[in-house]
């Protein structure tokens, strides 16, 4: 038993069934109904594989896993539309863009983006706010179509209640955020800290350091400060969209 306890609390052990979880909680004397409930809750969903395990050569840092908990998602996006709001063609675009893939690992990539983008779909979703260099806007990304296409969907998404999207102008300068992408995102329970998301190109970067967390939140406020409200913001892709129809 005393083995079985040591795997469970250091993690090796991932599941485990309800009588022995009820047995644990007897031992460490938690007799609370609701602490009891909820975590024969957190015992059923340790059963249930996420649908990102399908795509773990696509997401090596587990990001569905954080984006699926999360309550509010915050980016900033210096080059492309952001990963949550793209189109299967836009998505498709950038990834035979970074270098040569077949055909069949860019459809898989494609198709593990569309799924991320479920979290919208929720009778619950996460609040969801992007701040979007006007470079994105203006780097055409597949073909006029496809980027006239992604914009129109961008204005689509900027309508949902839980949506908010900023663009960063040109006039705006230096900003907070000139040292590149990153996304942040906060959990519903106020023990669970912040993390920070950062993509390279050879790797992922979790941050949960309340001092990195408290300097990307302030890199994200002060770039969000510096840009367009979002209805001068879907004004200025309207009028992108339009110079693409000309």
């Amino acid at each position: 038993m005393q083995q079985k306890i040591s795997k469970i609390e250091s993690g090796e052990q991932k599941r485990i069934p309800a009588s022995e979880l009820d047995a644990l909680l007897n031992i460490y004397k938690v007799n609370d109904p609701q602490i009891r409930e909820s975590l024969h809750e957190c015992a059923k969903l340790a059963k249930q594989r996420g649908w990102w395990t399908k795509y773990k050569d696509a997401f090596p840092g587990g990001l569905p896993d954080f984006e699926s908990e999360a309550s509010v998602i915050r980016s900033y996006e210096a080059q492309v539309i952001p990963g949550l709001l793209q189109t299967p063609d836009y998505a498709d675009a950038v990834f035979r863009a970074y270098k040569f893939r077949e055909d069949e690992e860019i459809n898989r990539l494609v198709k593990a983006r569309m799924e991320r983008q479920n979290i919208f779909s929720r009778v619950d979703p996460p609040h969801f706010m992007t701040v979007i260099d006007e470079g994105a806007l203006h780097r055409l990304v597949g073909s006029i179509e496809v980027m006239r296409t992604q914009l129109r969907h961008l204005t689509h998404m900027a309508s949902r209640h839980n949506i908010d999207i900023y663009v960063l102008p040109f006039k705006a300068g230096a900003h907070a955020a000139t040292t590149g992408s990153f996304t942040i995102m906060d959990f519903p329970d106020p023990m669970d800290t912040s993390v920070v998301y950062v993509e390279t190109p050879t790797s992922t970067l979790y941050l949960e350091d309340d001092d990195e967390v408290r300097e990307y939140n302030a890199m994200i406020s002060r770039t969000q400060s510096a840009a367009l409200n979002p209805t001068l913001s879907m004004n200025l892709v309207e009028e992108v969209i339009k110079s693409l129809e000309e």
